[in-house]
């Protein structure tokens, strides 16, 4: 845009300089060229010309606006610099299907006791969000997966198993035990524990109360790397409908060429958000094989730290990746089998956290 204005100003200045002469049709042309550039000066925004700037026409449409941490997508600055909050998502059948579930950037999915699983939804955007859940309690090792985002953590309780942390200044969260009917509230469609839910105001007034950090700080490293050229993965195997071996919800995902997106089903029908009826979609999932144990009483210690296998999927097909985390408040990266960092592909992020690999299947 910049060349086209600059060369419609030089022609202008050639062609009025002409216009000294008596010749009428040169006259006319210099008249012409005189009023499209003055119109395109007019009414274009232009920024100072530098030898060698080429803005592409991805960041002239998206001037003003950052790539978002948790997706690669452009958003609103207020936004993209802002912590993010991670709530836990309750996820058995009498709580289903779940309120503002489709609006969470990235899901982290992992089983808790009885072999049903938990989730846990990290928003960016939550601010006009009028409820929000139903709301469980925490366990010990979605706070460290909470802290790997620098989220404010949002739970209501937690297992006996977590409560130093959670009662520490590790980790900033929010506690439904403790700030019922402020930050968070009861709903009269369900019955307790089921209808314990937030909203993105009351998120809000939570996090100014307790003085927490508002934006991410300085020097924060993001989780996830994500590409600026499309991940095709071409040397990877077909995956259409991917299956994580959860036992109690028994979930899938179903990938639809039209919009390269998986969409999501669990307990035999597809999962929706319930305030809008959509049906929850991903661009990318990531499957991180752990280890764990048993405490003994139905809970679970599952290792945060460490390394492990696991697969990394998305456009329709898997590849084998390795994970690793060095320290409790580290973060954990991803690696393909050359032993490079992988990047995503812009989107959502759905991560399954797999006791046993045996059990997942990819078609």
């Amino acid at each position: 845009m910049k060349k086209k204005l600059l060369a419609g100003i030089c022609m202008a200045t050639v062609l009025l300089l002409s216009g000294c002469g008596t010749n009428e049709k040169v006259s006319n042309e210099t008249s012409t060229q005189v009023t499209t550039a003055k119109e395109i000066q007019e009414t274009t925004t232009v920024a100072p010309l530098v030898i060698g700037d080429n803005p592409s026409t991805e960041e002239i449409s998206h001037e003003g606006m950052i790539k978002s941490k948790l997706t690669g997508e452009w958003v609103d600055p207020e936004k993209g610099n802002r912590r993010p909050v991670a709530i836990m998502l309750n996820n058995i059948k009498e709580a289903i299907p779940q309120s503002a579930i489709e609006k969470a950037d990235i899901i982290y999915e992992a089983p808790v006791e009885g072999g049903i699983t938990r989730l846990m939804g990290i928003y960016e955007n939550f601010d006009d969000l009028d409820k929000i859940g139903s709301v469980r309690s925490s366990r010990l090792y979605y706070c460290y997966f909470a802290k790997e985002f620098d989220a404010v953590y949002v739970h209501w309780g937690q297992a006996i198993y977590a409560q130093d942390l959670l009662n520490s200044s590790s980790i900033d969260n929010l506690n439904g035990l403790e700030l019922e009917g402020s930050t968070f509230f009861r709903s009269s469609d369900r019955v307790a524990p089921h209808n314990g839910y937030t909203s993105g105001d009351r998120l809000l007034a939570g996090i100014e109360k307790k003085g927490y950090r508002k934006e991410y700080p300085s020097d924060y490293k993001q989780k996830f790397l994500f590409s600026e050229e499309e991940v095709t993965l071409e040397d990877g195997v077909s995956a259409k409908k991917v299956t994580p071996g959860y036992a109690v919800n028994q979930p899938w995902f179903e990938y639809q060429e039209s919009d390269g997106l998986y969409y999501r089903y669990q307990y035999g029908t597809k999962q929706v958000d319930k305030e809008t009826g959509n049906q929850i979609a991903y661009k990318n999932i990531i499957m991180q094989n752990v280890d764990y144990y048993d405490y003994g009483d139905g809970y679970y210690y599952i290792y945060t730290t460490g390394s492990g296998k696991g697969k990394y999927i998305t456009n329709g097909k898997a590849i084998d990746i390795t994970w690793k985390k060095d320290s409790e408040f580290g973060v954990t990266r991803y690696y393909d089998t050359s032993g490079k960092e992988i990047t995503l592909n812009p989107g959502k992020t759905w991560v399954c956290i797999i006791q046993n690999a045996g059990k997942v299947s990819i078609e």
